[in-house]
């Protein structure tokens, strides 16, 4: 099983400080403003930990809420220090660099911020005598900037959103600066020009940008040890440059075999040349190409022996001249992935599980589309195998869900895998920290996307877990979620009763304080409305019963949402529904369910009390006796006697042959009462016999033969408490046989 070890106290105490700002490091300056106390210094092992455990919180939990001033707290490096920072998605803007301008940072992590513009590169130039790693990867707008940033001239009015593109700017000045990525960088921007200052660049990525001339990488050869060209179309003059840095370590020159058309195609003499010259090579990813000649040995000499990762026996002939095995070898969606013979130590790959894993943890950050397919190949191992690495497995989907939390591909087949992975038959190996991370992406998903497929597959995962324990530490979000998708206009039927099933577990066998929580969300409302349109369609399916179910359950004990259910014409439409399934027992179970507990409440008792619905008694009655009365018949009466004993009036109307009728199959039932207090309490009531005795039958059965006792009172207190009240019925028995 997962270890639960708890978070070290670091983590723990940055939590808190983050979620509580206000009464820790800050005060509200205006009362809008945060800024730090005076008396606070922190070093940059804290403030590093602050800030990207914020921009986490931001990403991945909903209750917690952006603070515009944030980066304001960080402005001084004389109280607060910042050297090593990762920034991510749209949250970031241009006034947050500017915020942290006069610190010395050494790394600077911006991934996919695309609301930051060229103001953002003035501000990094504040960074350049310091900074030794530095990331733009997917900031698509910033080398953009305003056309008329000064002013708006009436031309602004027609197209306020017009920018251009700044075409000066290069890293001159970052003489520190040892690696740098510029994936996705918009066209335009020439990369030679912006580079050249880097005298001493040591990795370099250039993933999406399709650059003809490369030449201008040899003044790298003696430096450059990581070079990443993922999605360029490749030609022979680039493998030519490419054999020249001989320092490298890390070659990637994959592709996205699904995006676009390549020319170029790896062959067997490309191999080997990369082999021949790169003799310090490590790490070598050519994911997605297609060889255009043979680069494997013959079948007969690559099935003989043991799998090994031996270069001398390698299934792939150009790599029999390795020195060494490599560390990492990416053949992802290639067909050298299935060969037996692989000199590497981690290949990424779909032949088996550890290779879609490896695939899964290489590609995530960067590649949601390769991850996609990855993910979705890990969803087929889970379905239709065994998953073998199951922590791993799990701990990688969630890290894909949190890091492309509004990539539609991932959430899908994400949540598709976690049904898989997180069923029974690997529950037993699974933390409670683990599941509850499971659980907040699972409802990341649900918030970000309505999309059918995605709202489907979260519902089919939660009902992995156990209900309501394992979700209560989410309680009020997750109810919150699935009101919103069964009030939504138009809704899949499938989701649409898991959605619904969820909600009744949600309710059933927690407090009431819980229950009148969700009352105030619109719960009753919502459930009504489903069973006002399953009566218009003349439907009583899952979704019906389940939603009087719902009702019964966040109705038990709770005379407010008693009080909704009966102002929302909660009554009308059980007459509807008695009078549209009279055949329908389960769904009639539920309904009288429902209906003793607005009978618990004794303000509420009055509206019951009208010869229309004691006439529905009646008629339920004879309805149900003809079928299952056990049951039925026992919910029936213990709402009666309920609704009963409370004027000596009502029970001219109802004290009469139909209720003993009812009492004559009691001594064959199964006593379904969740709480004693509800039958207690009609022991006193010596103004309803007939109350008195359904009371007295049903603690009987529950004393003797299910040995249920109510709290803190003894069989003999209970005894007691019977004789006391009840001693008119000493020496005459009722007479049920009418």
């Amino acid at each position: 099983m997962a270890s639960d070890s708890p978070e070290s106290l670091m983590a723990l105490c940055t939590d808190y400080c983050l979620r509580n700002l206000e009464g820790t490091l800050c005060y509200l300056l205006d009362n809008e403003t945060l800024r730090l106390h005076p008396d606070i210094f922190l070093p940059s092992e804290i403030c590093d930990k602050l800030v990207n455990e914020y921009m986490e919180l931001v990403n991945a939990d909903s209750i917690f809420e952006h603070n515009e001033s944030f980066f304001t707290l960080f402005s001084d490096p004389r109280s607060t220090r910042l050297a090593r920072i990762h920034l991510r998605d749209d949250i970031v803007q241009d006034q947050d660099l500017e915020a942290i301008r006069k610190q010395d940072l050494i790394e600077l992590y911006l991934t996919n911020c695309e609301k930051l513009t060229a103001k953002s590169l003035q501000t990094l130039m504040s960074f350049s005598h310091t900074l030794l790693s530095l990331s733009l990867f997917g900031c698509s707008n910033i080398f953009y900037e305003e056309e008329n940033p000064g002013g708006c001239e009436d031309d602004c009015l027609v197209n306020p959103t017009r920018q251009v593109l700044v075409k000066d700017f290069t890293f001159e000045g970052f003489s520190r600066l040892r690696f740098l990525n510029l994936g996705r960088m918009t066209e335009g921007v020439n990369v030679e020009t912006l580079l050249r200052p880097l005298a001493s660049l040591t990795a370099l990525d250039l993933s999406g940008i399709q650059l003809n001339e490369v030449m201008f990488l040899t003044q790298w050869k003696d430096s450059l040890v990581s070079l990443v060209l993922y999605n360029m179309d490749l030609s022979e003059e680039h493998i030519q440059v490419i054999a020249r840095l001989h320092k490298l370590r890390h070659l990637d020159i994959s592709r996205d075999r699904l995006s676009s058309y390549y020319k170029f195609k790896l062959t067997r003499r490309v191999l080997s040349l990369f082999v021949d010259n790169l003799v310090n090579l490590s790490s070598l990813d050519i994911s997605g190409h297609t060889m255009l000649e043979n680069c494997t040995i013959s079948n007969l000499e690559e099935k003989v022996g043991q799998t090994s990762s031996e270069p001398e026996k390698s299934s792939i002939a150009p790599f029999r001249n390795l020195k060494r095995p490599l560390q990492f070898l990416g053949l992802f969606e290639t067909s050298l992935c299935r060969l037996t013979h692989i000199p590497a130590y981690k290949v990424t790959g779909d032949k088996n599980e550890e290779q879609v894993l490896n695939a899964i943890e290489a590609y995530t950050e960067h590649r949601p589309e390769i991850t996609s397919r990855a993910i979705n190949l890990l969803f087929d191992i889970a379905r239709i195998e065994r998953c073998n690495q199951l922590l791993r497995a799990l701990q990688l989907v969630i890290t894909a869900l949190k890091c492309h939390k509004y990539d539609k591909t991932i959430q899908v087949t994400g949540s598709a895998a976690l049904f898989y992975l997180t069923n029974s038959e690997y529950r037993v190996e699974q933390s409670v920290k683990l599941r509850r991370q499971v659980i907040q992406v699972v409802l990341n998903g649900m918030e970000s996307y309505q999309e059918v497929t995605v709202q489907r597959n979260c519902c089919l995962t939660l009902c992995n877990f156990s209900i309501p324990e394992e979700l209560e530490f989410q309680y009020r979000r997750v109810n919150e979620l699935l009101l919103n998708i069964l009030n939504l206009t138009r809704q899949d039927e499938s989701i649409q009763r898991i959605a619904v099933h969820l909600c009744n577990a949600l309710v059933c066998q927690v407090d009431n304080d819980h229950k009148e929580a969700v009352g105030k969300m619109g719960f009753v409302m919502t459930m009504l409305k489903l069973i006002q349109k399953k009566l218009v369609d003349k439907t009583c399916d899952q979704v019906m019963e389940f939603s009087w179910s719902a009702l019964w359950n966040i109705t038990d004990e709770t005379p407010d949402n008693c009080e909704m259910f009966l102002n929302y014409s909660g009554m009308k439409l059980f007459l509807e529904c008695l009078k549209e399934f009279p055949e329908k027992q389960e769904l009639h179970r539920n309904m009288l369910g429902l209906l003793g507990n607005v009978a618990e409440v004794k303000e509420l008792r009055p509206q019951l009390m009208t010869s229309q619905f004691i006439s529905v008694f009646r008629l339920v009655y004879h309805w149900l006796k003809s079928t299952d009365p056990f049951p039925a018949v026992f919910t029936l009466d213990s709402r009666q006697s309920k609704v009963m004993f409370r004027k000596p009036t009502w029970l001219i109307a109802i004290n009469g042959p139909i209720f003993q009728q009812l009492l004559v199959p009691h001594f064959l039932c199964p006593v379904l009462c969740r709480s004693f207090e509800p039958i207690l309490r009609l022991i006193p009531q010596g103004i309803s016999p007939v109350s008195q005795h359904w009371a007295t039958w049903a603690l009987y059965n529950l004393v003797s033969v299910y040995r249920k006792f109510p709290p803190g009172r003894s069989e003999e207190v209970v005894g007691g408490l019977v004789i006391e009240h009840c001693s008119n019925f000493k020496e005459e028995n009722m007479d049920t046989s009418r």
